[in-house]
Formats: C-alpha cells, structure tokens, sequence
C-alpha cells in the first residue's frame, strides 16, 4: 500500500530537494504531533503565523459558528458580510485614524501586490524604493521588490521601476526622489535575519517620503498581531505608514491577508478604472470569522504584554559557545552560528528532540526563533533546555 509520504512526493509539487517530511496528525497550543503521536515545540509559529498558537479555542468556536450560517458568496467588495464588516471596524480601531480603510485578500503576497498597484495608482508614478535583503512575497510585483539576486534572477524579467537601497544607510535616501510612487520597507528585516533599524531610521524616512509625497508602505506581515512585542511593530518607531500590509499571524491559522490605507487614498481603486483591484476569495467569510477571534482574543488575553519578559527569558536561557549572537525583538529572535552546516547539524539533532526551529532565507548561518504569544515560561525553560543540549552535541 502506497503511504502518504510516497503520495506527498509524487503528487504535490516540491519546493526542494530536502523538504522535512513531518507528518503532523494534528496541533495544539505550541505543540505539533505526528502519526506516531511524537510531540514538537513548534519554535517559529509556521513562520510567524500561529501568534496564537494552534486551534485557539475562540478561533476554533468562530470558525465552527460561520460554517453554520454561509461560506463562499460574490466576490469581494459586493456584498455586506457580517465576517468582514466586524473584522475591518476592530483592526481600524487598533489603527491609527488615517489608516481607516482595509481591502482584504488571501495572503501576504497579494497584500504586497495590492499596496504596489494602489501606490502606483494613487501617485501617478512608477518608481518603487524598496531594499537589499528585503523579502515581500514569491508573486510577480513582491518578487520584484525582493532585495535578494539569488532568489529572483531566475524568473526576469520582472516588474521595472524598482531601486534598492541598503537598509539601515541614510545616505541612500537622497534617491527617494518626486518620482517615487512608493517605498516599501519591513519595519523590521525578516528573512534578513530579524535585522532592527538604526535609531530613527525609519523615521528619516517617513519624513522623506512625505517631503517628496512618495507613499510609505510597511509590510507587516511577519511583525504583525504582537510578534514584536506590541500590537504593530511600527507603534516602536514613531511613525505611522501610508499603507500597510499584514497577513500570516491576522488569521489565526486561516489563509487571510490585507493591505489597509486611507479612505481617500483607497478610493483610486474604484474609478479609472471600475473594479482597479478585484480578488475572488479575498475577505473569505470564514477566514474573517477566525481573523476577528484571534484579534479579538489577542487583545483580551493580554498575551502581547507578557512578549518581551519572554524575550528577556530566551536571552537569559541561550548562552552557549556555539551562539555567536542572539538578535532581534520580542518573539522574533536570530540565534547566529558559525555557519549553515553548523544550522543543519542543529536543525536535524532538534527535530529528534522534539523542537522546530528554521532558517532564514537570506542568512543561512542563523536559526529562526518565532514561538507562539501563547508560550509559558515553563515552555520556554524546556525548549532553551534542549537547544543547550543540542548545542553541546554538535
């Protein structure tokens, strides 16, 4: 009898040479469990997405209640449906007031999509500023916005007009010019390895974009919903973007994303032409049912406030040899090593101790530590365990 793993290779298309293979059964709070009933610390949050953790009770009781009352409807945009309209009052409240108008979609890359198309309509212009190591999405648009030749040199020629800068360099932002649509930056670099800003970086570059009337675009989608240690990482910048971008951690475990502007700046998509930016299963009314739960209960539950005593604990816990450097902020932390055999080596001896943990796109010498909000420190003190263990045996 043929097995599911002989089925996964054959018939699902692979994304490389070496895919894990878990198979996971089903999923609880922090914790993955495979057929064989094997339990995982989920360390990185299926890549900042379960901020919440796994089959949160609330998003599991809102998902099961809309099931009960309608799935798919029309295409977005048509109908009033009580999912979204809930959802897009209580993230505009989060908000500040200019940033009022949420269009919703499925993922992050078309949430990259969405902000660039609206940009570009918005200003009149072609120019997207965006940065080296930068990492937005796999579609075309996020593609050509990525800051990374390796990953996209492939698959040219992509969407012109985009310049890049060094992320962190005040110098280069001479470049953002009146011909500027838009720049488009992670307030925080991801698949950089969780690379901060310099002191008021983000903020000269607020400023330029608003000497220049370029939009500023933050994408959010792995800093989002408290992975950082506030609700947005941008509340620690001092700024506030034009337009923004979220996904992975909005939904609860749901496929959802958005990209959220102003009402005026928003309008463009309506005229000029009709229907600017359409999307099929954007705004899916069961995927906003579970992305009003999981807000819902991320603000109730207090679980963003306890994120950076739990920082604190990870970097108390993980002093090793082995560790070069433990970097970032909140939950959204890079433990560098010597270098990515050294990762792999880790990677696989974790795995058979029962913890996952990842790298990085763009830094393959550094381990990606991302757990669920939801993480107790009696967790956090068994996982740093095992990973000193695992240090000491590579």
């Amino acid at each position: 009898m043929i097995n599911e793993r002989s089925l996964f290779l054959d018939y699902l298309a692979q994304t490389s040479d070496s895919p894990l293979m878990l198979e996971i059964e089903k999923a609880e709070g922090v914790f993955l469990f495979d057929i064989q009933g094997k339990k995982y610390f989920d360390l990185i949050s299926g890549i900042s997405v379960s901020n919440m953790g796994h089959r949160h009770p609330k998003v599991i009781r809102a998902i099961s209640d809309q099931l009960d009352k309608y799935l798919y409807l029309m295409v977005y945009g048509e109908y009033v449906q009580s999912p979204q309209v809930k959802f897009a009052n209580l993230l505009a409240e989060q908000l500040p007031p200019v940033l009022n108008n949420t269009y919703l979609v499925n993922s992050g890359s078309e949430a990259v999509e969405g902000a660039l198309k609206l940009a570009k309509r918005y200003t009149g212009r072609s120019e997207i500023v965006a940065f080296n190591n930068a990492y937005h999405g796999s579609t075309y648009g996020a593609l050509s916005v990525m800051g990374n030749e390796e990953f996209k040199n492939s698959f040219r020629p992509l969407v012109p007009g985009a310049r890049f800068l060094e992320f962190g360099n005040f110098k280069d932002l001479d470049q953002i010019s009146e011909h500027t649509a838009c720049v488009i930056i992670e307030p925080i670099q991801g698949e950089a390895g969780i690379v901060l800003p310099p002191k008021n970086y983000l903020k000269a570059i607020r400023d330029k974009c608003t000497e220049t009337g370029t939009l500023l675009i933050l994408d959010e989608i792995q800093t989002g919903f408290g992975r950082t240690g506030t609700l947005f990482a941008f509340e620690q910048f001092d700024i506030v973007p034009d337009i923004i971008c979220f996904a992975k951690g909005i939904g609860g475990g749901m496929p959802i994303g958005a990209f959220v502007s102003s009402r005026e700046i928003m309008s463009v998509f309506k005229t000029d032409p009709v229907l600017g930016h359409i999307t099929t299963f954007g705004g899916h009314p069961v995927s906003c049912a579970a992305a009003f739960a999981n807000l819902q209960a991320l603000l109730e539950e207090g679980w963003v406030d306890q994120v950076f005593a739990k920082e604190d604990l990870f970097r108390k816990l993980l002093v090793h040899k082995k560790i070069k450097k433990l970097r970032g902020k909140g939950l959204f932390l890079a433990m560098d090593m010597r270098d990515n055999k050294q990762v792999q080596d880790l990677i696989k001896i974790l795995l058979d101790k029962g913890i996952i943990v990842d790298w990085f796109l763009f830094k393959d010498d550094s381990i990606r530590i991302a757990p669920p909000l939801i993480i107790t420190i009696k967790q956090i003190e068994e996982a740093c365990q095992l990973i000193i263990e695992a240090l000491d045996q590579i």
